[in-house]
């Protein structure tokens, strides 16, 4: 091997980033990222001044900080060379290499070894920009910029520019305008937060309350009609669902009279069908002229609403890269496939597919786990009522309706935790079950709780490489449950059920919080795990791609919510998901290049062509 692939072999230049490996260091951009919670000087031996080959030569690349207590990296004196990415014990530390023509493209940083974004998208009047990248690659950075909370520093963090610099710097660019008007404080913003639940814990009143607060518009009653939002007006903002609060922070963020419009993960706790009206309703912005801008992972979701795709590419929690602005399709295939064409960027070492024959509807390997006569369950004003079905080895069985049907009862009865007021489950067996909502209020390590779920140390173990190293855990495990983000919390409950020996796997919503990426991981490493062991899995979600990649069939839930629900027996896939597009009054067909399920628009031609066959399901 030659010095240079030496050089690549022992570095850490992923193929994942900017542009190809690039042979003169001096042509490079360098980015040190310290990850400060995993940093643990206390607990190792500093390997990473140790070893670092730049000071054993006598300059100071990596010290230790006099006040932080924590590794320092010089990023001018920095060779890139990696040995401090692979020597550290806890994973703290990202090195890597841009092209150096990206250095005059940093929009913001946030101190040294920190966070940094490069380039930002352009809000486009009467149009809805949705952004497309995985967690952590600085989408909240992007919204408190362009809505003027926060002014970018362009990386000179400790001597941050002012408007002159800035407004030079965006010469002859459509966002030079922009922040002229948020220099002038001119330009009016509507933005709707990911954490809605911040929102109850911030605001003592009642959903109609905080609604009236902000109508500017005098649409806040046609809203909640379309929201289905009349129920639940005049509880306090504790009192309601993540569903119900998420639609009320979207009522009153559209409510608003802004030229800008920012939704961040407007589909979160909400099931399909509200969904489906929540992107009406912001589609509705863009008709009307506004300028909008959506961060979603539900793929459908997006494809609905969204007039372009801006795709946001880096290293989560280093550094976050926007692309130019693409037309749907051609944004999300892009994403899918790992590589901007425009800019001859591979930011993903492999592209995410859809092999329509990995999920054949006449699946019927391995015999029976379990299997249930007609079921019904009474509560005081609730009933919930399932048709005779059966779940078999190596199946996953997906489960999809709107929310307060009965889903989760269904799959309580199944595990024997609720016992059935009609109909009987001979066979008992166990089932590991993951909860829609995750509980993170309790102070312990990662690795101490999957330990827990395995029955027995998790390092070195079988169970690390069949199940935790393929979801990307291992880097968590010197992290508190109660300081993960939403997705890393919902990868750690997906790894403690998988964990666990059990006949059956049944998770409630595993999608929640989870990037696109994520997403389709999670999906494939399921369905794999499932087979490969003989196991069978029960899944809720309201992602529709997500239920269409992993289900081998799928039971349909129908009825009136929160009065009474019923259960299909487990159909043929193609069948479900005519039966449940049908309701939603939505019909897709598959992308000819990705095979992934894409919505047709609304009264198209090939909408109607579909609808008027009866296949609002389609499936080359």
């Amino acid at each position: 091997m030659d010095d240079y692939g030496e050089i690549c072999h022992n570095s850490a230049m992923p193929k994942k980033v900017y542009g190809n490996y690039l042979p003169n260091y001096d042509m490079t951009h360098r980015v040190a990222v310290l990850d400060k919670e995993l940093c643990q000087p206390k607990k190792c031996g500093l390997e990473c001044i140790k070893y670092c080959p730049v000071n054993k030569s006598g300059a100071d690349c990596i010290t230790l900080d006099d006040i932080t207590k924590k590794a320092r990296i010089d990023e001018d004196v920095c060779n890139g060379c990696g040995i401090c990415v692979k020597v550290c014990p806890f994973d703290a530390i990202t090195i890597v290499n841009l092209a150096s023509e990206l250095a005059s493209e940093k929009i913001h940083q946030f101190g040294p070894n920190s966070f940094r974004l490069y380039k930002l998208p352009t809000p486009k009047k009467g149009e809805v920009v949705g952004l497309l990248g995985r967690n952590g690659m600085g989408k909240s950075t992007v919204v408190n910029i362009l809505s003027g909370s926060l002014k970018p520093n362009l990386g000179q963090y400790e001597n941050p520019p002012e408007w002159d610099e800035i407004l030079k710097h965006y010469g002859g660019t459509e966002l030079k305008a922009h922040f002229e008007k948020i220099r002038q404080q001119q330009i009016k913003t509507s933005i709707k937060p990911q954490q809605v639940h911040h929102i109850a814990q911030a605001f003592d009143g009642t959903g109609k309350d905080l609604v009236d607060m902000y109508d500017e518009r005098g649409v806040a009653s046609s809203l909640v009609r379309d929201l289905g939002l009349e129920n639940s007006m005049e509880q306090n903002l504790g009192e309601l669902s993540g569903g119900e609060l998420q639609r009320i922070a979207i009522t009153a963020a559209v409510s608003k009279d802004a030229e800008f419009y920012f939704f961040d993960e407007p589909s979160s706790y909400n099931d399909v069908f509200q969904r489906t009206n929540v992107a009406r309703v912001i589609r509705g912005l863009a008709e009307i002229g506004k300028s909008v801008m959506v961060v979603e992972h539900d793929l459908t979701l997006l494809d609905f609403l969204s007039d372009y795709i801006e795709v946001l590419y880096g290293e989560p929690t280093a550094y976050g890269i926007v692309s130019s602005a693409l037309s749907t399709k051609v944004g999300i295939n892009v994403f899918l496939d790992g590589y901007l064409p425009n800019e001859n960027v591979r930011f993903r070492d492999k592209k995410f597919s859809f092999d329509v024959s990995s999920s054949s509807d006449d699946f019927q390997q391995g015999s029976k786990v379990v299997s249930y006569p007609k079921l019904e369950k009474r509560y005081a004003t609730f009933h919930a009522s399932m048709e005779p079905g059966a779940v078999r080895k190596g199946e996953v069985l997906g489960i999809m309706g709107a929310n307060a049907l009965g889903k989760t009862t269904m799959m309580k009865m199944i595990a024997g935790v609720e016992k059935p007021d009609a109909g009987k489950i001979d066979k008992k067996i166990k089932i590991a079950y993951k909860p829609q909502y995750l509980q993170n209020d309790i102070d312990v390590e990662v690795v101490s709780l999957l330990g827990k779920a395995n029955e027995g140390p998790i390092e070195g173990s079988q169970e690390e490489e069949q199940i935790l190293e393929p979801l990307k855990i291992k880097k968590l495990y010197n992290k508190s449950l109660k300081n993960l983000s939403g997705g890393e919390l919902q990868k750690v409950a997906v790894a403690t059920c998988l964990l666990q020996k059990a006949d059956m796997y049944a998770l409630d919503e595993p999608s929640a919080f989870l990037d696109v990426e994520d997403r389709i991981a999670v999906a494939k490493f399921l369905q794999k795990f499932v087979r490969s062991f003989g196991r069978s899995a029960v899944v809720i979600d309201h992602d529709l791609q997500l239920m269409d990649l992993i289900s081998d069939s799928i039971v349909i839930f129908e009825g009136e919510p929160g009065l009474s629900g019923r259960a299909t027996s487990p159909l043929p896939k193609s069948e479900a998901m005519n039966r449940f597009l049908k309701s939603l009054d939505m019909s897709f067909r598959r992308d000819e290049r990705s095979l992934r399920p894409r919505v047709n628009k609304s009264a198209s031609r090939l909408d109607k062509e579909q609808k008027g066959s009866g296949r609002f399901y389609y499936k080359n």
